[in-house]
C-alpha cells in the first residue's frame, strides 16, 4: 500500500498492510530545514503563502516517509474572515486584540465561506494534493468551537481560560451564539477543505479538557457533532483532545471516523469506551522522544501489540512533537512502527 491508501484505509477502519503513522506538529517545529524557512519568512507569511506552506508541509513526508501530510496552518486562520483582529506572539500564542465579550460583539462576527476567507488555504491543499500524488493521505483541520471561544473570549492562552467558561455558564443566550457563528464558519471551512483535495480532516479541540461531561454534553457537544455531520458523506474525519478520558463516553457520540487519545490512557481501554465503530489514533507520550531508543521501542511495542488484529488504528504522538526532538528519533519511530511484526 501507499501511504495515501493505507492512511485512508485506517481512518475508514479497513485493513492495511501495515499501521499508518504521522505526527502532530510534524511539519516543521524540529526540522532544521524548517528552521531555516523561518528565517526568512513569518509563520503568518508562510501561512498565507500557499507554496511556501506547501513546501513546510512537505518536509516531514520527504524526512520521516510518514503517511499523513497535515497542511502547513493555524487553527486561528478562519477567524480573520470573521472580522477578528490577533497575532500569534512566539512564546505566547495568539492574542485577540478585543476580545468578545458582548452580544453586540458576537452580531459584529461575519460569517463568511473559506472562498473568502480563506483562499490561501484552499489553494494550497490543491497544490498539496497535486504533489502528493499517493505518497501520502492530505490531511486538512480546523479548530473546534470550544477551542476557538477560549481564545476568543479570554483574549490569549490561558491554564483555565475562567472568562470562557464564565460565559458558558452563565450567559447561555450569549454562550450559544457564540458556538452557533463558529460552527457555522468551521463547517464552511472543513467542507471547503474536503473539495480542495483534504483527504482527511482532523478537527482540534486542544483545550476540550478543562470541561466537565455535563457541560461538554449541554453546551459543545451539538456544535462538534454538527462538524462532523457536514463531512459525513464526503471525509474521514478525527477528533483531537488531550487530558479528555473523562469525556470518552460523550466525544463517542460526536460520531468522528477516528479518536485521537493521549497517553494517559491505554489504546485497549479508550476502545472499550469507544466501541468497535471507531478507530483510534495515538498514543505515544511526546515526552518519550527524549528518552533512549530502547525505550520508546518498548512503548511503541506495546501500543502496537495492543491494537493487534483490529482495524483502524493510526500511530501518533499523544499530542504535538517537542521543538527539541531529535528528528533522527522521529525517522527511526516511523520505520519501526512500519515494520513491526508482533
Amino acid at each position: 500500500m501507499m501511504g495515501r491508501d493505507r492512511f485512508l484505509a485506517a481512518a475508514n477502519l479497513q485493513p492495511v498492510d501495515t499501521t499508518p503513522v504521522w505526527f502532530m506538529r510534524q511539519a516543521g517545529r524540529c526540522l532544521p530545514e524548517y528552521r531555516a524557512l523561518r528565517k526568512q519568512y513569518s509563520f503568518m507569511e508562510l501561512a498565507h503563502t500557499p507554496e511556501l506552506a506547501v513546501q513546510a508541509t512537505l518536509m516531514p513526508v520527504d524526512r520521516f516517509g510518514v503517511d499523513g501530510a497535515v497542511l502547513f496552518a493555524d487553527i486561528m486562520l478562519p477567524l480573520e474572515g470573521m472580522g477578528v483582529e490577533f497575532e500569534i506572539k512566539p512564546g505566547v500564542g495568539p492574542v485577540i486584540a478585543n476580545p468578545i465579550r458582548t452580544m453586540a460583539d458576537v452580531e459584529a462576527l461575519q460569517v463568511v465561506g473559506p472562498e473568502e476567507g480563506t483562499p490561501y488555504v484552499l489553494e494550497a491543499l490543491t497544490l498539496l494534493r497535486h504533489e502528493l500524488g499517493d505518497r501520502a493521505a492530505v490531511l486538512g483541520f480546523a479548530g473546534a468551537p470550544w477551542t476557538l471561544a477560549c481564545y476568543l473570549v479570554d483574549g490569549r492562552p490561558s491554564k483555565e481560560y475562567p472568562k470562557t467558561k464564565a460565559m458558558m455558564y452563565g450567559e447561555p443566550r450569549l454562550w450559544h451564539a457564540l458556538m452557533e457563528k463558529l460552527t457555522q464558519v468551521t463547517e464552511l471551512y472543513v467542507q471547503g477543505q474536503a473539495e480542495a483535495g483534504a483527504d482527511v480532516v482532523q478537527l482540534f479541540d486542544s483545550w476540550l479538557g478543562l470541561v466537565d461531561s455535563d457541560s461538554y454534553r449541554a453546551h459543545v457537544l451539538p456544535y462538534t457533532a454538527r462538524i462532523f455531520s457536514a463531512l459525513r458523506q464526503s471525509v474521514p474525519t478525527i477528533h483531537f483532545s488531550t487530558g479528555t478520558t473523562h469525556l470518552l463516553a460523550a466525544i463517542r457520540d460526536t460520531r468522528p471516523n477516528m479518536v485521537s487519545v493521549d497517553w494517559r490512557i491505554r489504546i485497549e481501554d479508550a476502545w472499550d469506551i469507544l466501541g468497535d465503530e471507531i478507530g483510534i489514533q495515538g498514543n505515544l507520550d511526546p515526552a518519550m522522544m527524549f528518552a533512549p531508543w530502547s525505550a520508546i521501542e518498548a512503548a511503541a511495542s506495546d501500543i502496537l501489540t495492543q491494537t493487534r488484529g483490529r482495524n483502524g488504528h493510526i500511530f501518533n504522538l499523544g499530542h504535538g512533537i517537542h521543538p527539541e526532538t531529535d528528528p533522527g528519533k522521529l525517522l527511526e519511530l516511523t520505520q519501526f512502527v512500519h515494520n513491526f511484526r508482533s
